[in-house]
Order: C-alpha cells, then sequence, then structure tokens
C-alpha cells in the first residue's frame, strides 16, 4: 500500500505547539506572529506519528511525504526534520514550478492520502483530496484528521485504514 501523508499540520508542527491545545495552536497559526511558524528546523512530530508511520512502513507500506514547502533549502530542512526524528523512510514530494498539491497527488498516484483539515489555512478549499480529478478520487482512499490533532486515532493495521470510516 502506498500512503501519503502531509507533513505539515498532519504529522511536524512548529515546536512552541508543544503543550497546546489544538485551538490554541490553530490560534497561533492563523495569528501568524509566532517566529517558530517559519523555523522549519524546529518543527517536531505530532503526538506519536513517528511510531505509527514506522508501524504502517512494517507492514510493507510506502510512505511518501507531501510538503507545503516550495524552496530547495525549506525541502531539505523538512526532510531533516523527518530524519532527526526518526520519521520512516520514505519520498518527501513537493510542488514545483505552477504545480498544485492535487498536481503532485495525481502523479505519485497513493492508494490513501492522510491530510489535515487545513483549519488555520481556510478549510476544504485547501485540501489536497478535495482539488483531485474525480476519475482519480475513485482510486484514492482519504482519511482527514484535524490539523494538529495527529494520526494517533488512526487504525494500527494498514489493511484497516482503506476500510469506510464512518
Amino acid at each position: 500500500m502506498k500512503i501519503l501523508v502531509f507533513t505539515e499540520g498532519t504529522v511536524i508542527m512548529h515546536k512552541s505547539a508543544l503543550g497546546l491545545s489544538r485551538k490554541r495552536i490553530v490560534k497561533q497559526v492563523i495569528e501568524n506572529r509566532d517566529p517558530s511558524l517559519r523555523d522549519w528546523a524546529s518543527y517536531v512530530p505530532v503526538g506519536k506519528a513517528v511510531s505509527k508511520l514506522n508501524s504502517w512502513k512494517n507492514q510493507q507500506a510506502q510512505i511518501l511525504y507531501l510538503t507545503s514547502r516550495i524552496k530547495d533549502s525549506e525541502i531539505a530542512i523538512i526532510g531533516n526534520v523527518l530524519r532527526k526524528h526518526d520519521f520512516p523512510d520514505g519520498t518527501l514530494l513537493h510542488r514545483t514550478g505552477n504545480n498544485q498539491y492535487k498536481d503532485v497527488a495525481e502523479k505519485a498516484m497513493p492508494d490513501l492520502i492522510i491530510e489535515d483539515d487545513c483549519e488555520s489555512i481556510g478549510g476544504l478549499s485547501e485540501m489536497t483530496y478535495t482539488s483531485l480529478r474525480t476519475e482519480v478520487k475513485e482510486k484514492i482512499k482519504h482519511i482527514v484528521v484535524k490539523e494538529f490533532e495527529g494520526i494517533d486515532n488512526l487504525p494500527d493495521e494498514i489493511t484497516d485504514l482503506t476500510k469506510e470510516r464512518g
């Protein structure tokens, strides 16, 4: 199974968010005054994202990460953050040129996209899956988690990830 997981807001977050409620973290991002928001190198895992992704990787899942960063230097920093915190090996995808997230996702064609609800930046219209072409959506399962809440509550078994969720 090929799993595409969004990085910022889904599995990593700015360091000053540690210990805060999700509501307060979203407010931090909306207010955009916290300098740690742009200190990509200090980003930390959301919850137990590392162990969850490692568990899926150990079950033969192929992990693809999708970052919001577009500058080569910032993409490299996100890659370093993933390695520093022992996220499982995977391909770090990003937008180039005029590409949008949907273009990256459609090219990668994962079996599953896991992303947050983008509450702090505009919601549904900012999400990757919602912009995919209809014929692509039919081939890709989608799981949405609340921004900064993480993936801890998702199933441990990858076979359970693609079952219909209620």
